[in-house]
């Protein structure tokens, strides 16, 4: 089980590390630039227990390299557009604004190495890691740095509307657009031995994983490999603190073990990971669902 956004702010800080002490998250990826990624970071070093990744941000966030040097990319205040197809548009068709992505992700990955953190993981803010150039990117700087998993959102869509149909259009589109980046993402991470999980639940319910999601859920994955992921924080009264009441429910606790599953571990035979490192947040056991 994986939190996302640790080091964006004090609140989210506070949520994944209860989560992980009295629930049920075992990684977080780190906002590198985050407001409160120097905390965040403290905390991991407490907690070795949680292993932390990288969530890359190159929309809707803080640049890691100073604005004068990539202002293809960002304003004067080294924040980038919050419109990830606007962004995404333009990583693809300017040649100046991609090459300043290329400098952006390596001094990502670089500060989350000068952390002295084990890198467990790669995903991103928005899920930009997915657009081909910077998922390129990634896999390329991988041979620098040890990139051992990254998320490809995979889950069905059936599900989804089976539990809540609201939302069904944006779902559906979703469900399209994210699959073919998942196909995409298989045969580059494939090649480059780079780690992914089977499935991976937490898009088409982003900002509503319930504890009635959970239970709604966890009977139903048919999969041997598999990563859930949220956005608690302590710190608003919103979403987020029902995601946090969600991972620390004994319910949901109760149910992952009664699914077949166990937090965090290797792999499990026969999950779609090439490589038999550590790199999931959540495993089956032998025995468990498989597909």
């Amino acid at each position: 089980m994986t939190a996302d956004d640790f080091g964006a702010s004090r609140g989210v800080n506070e949520a994944i590390l209860r989560a992980h002490r009295e629930g049920v998250v075992t990684h977080a990826s780190l906002m590198i630039t985050g407001e409160a990624a120097a905390e965040a970071v403290a905390l991991a070093r407490a907690n070795p227990s949680l292993a932390v990744g990288l969530h890359l941000v190159v929309v809707c966030g803080r640049s890691a390299l100073p604005p004068a040097a990539i202002p293809e990319l960002v304003d004067a205040q080294g924040r980038f557009p919050r419109g990830p197809v606007a962004s995404g548009l333009r990583y693809r068709f300017h040649g100046a604004a991609r090459a300043a992505l290329r400098r952006e992700i390596r001094e990502q990955l670089d500060r989350f190495a000068k952390t002295g953190l084990p890198l467990s993981h790669v995903d991103g803010h928005l899920h930009m890691h997915l657009h081909p150039d910077v998922l390129s990117t990634l896999v390329e700087l991988a041979r620098e740095h040890p990139i051992r998993a990254i998320r490809l959102p995979s889950e069905e869509l059936s599900l989804a509307l089976a539990f809540d149909r609201r939302g069904a259009a944006r779902k559906i589109a979703w469900s399209w657009i994210f699959g073919r980046l998942r196909r995409h993402g298989e045969r580059r991470l494939r090649s480059a031995g780079i780690g992914f999980s089977e499935r991976v639940y937490g898009l088409l319910q982003t900002g509503a994983m319930t504890e009635e999601y959970w239970l709604a859920l966890l009977p139903r994955i048919r999969a041997s490999a598999v990563e859930i992921y949220a956005h608690p924080d302590a710190g608003s009264p919103g979403s987020g603190a029902r995601e946090l009441e969600a991972l620390l429910s004994p319910r949901v606790r109760r149910a992952i073990t009664d699914a077949g599953f166990q937090l965090g571990g290797e792999p499990a035979p026969g999950a779609l990971a090439p490589s038999a490192r550590p790199v999931l947040a959540m495993s089956a056991r032998a025995g468990g669902g498989s597909s």
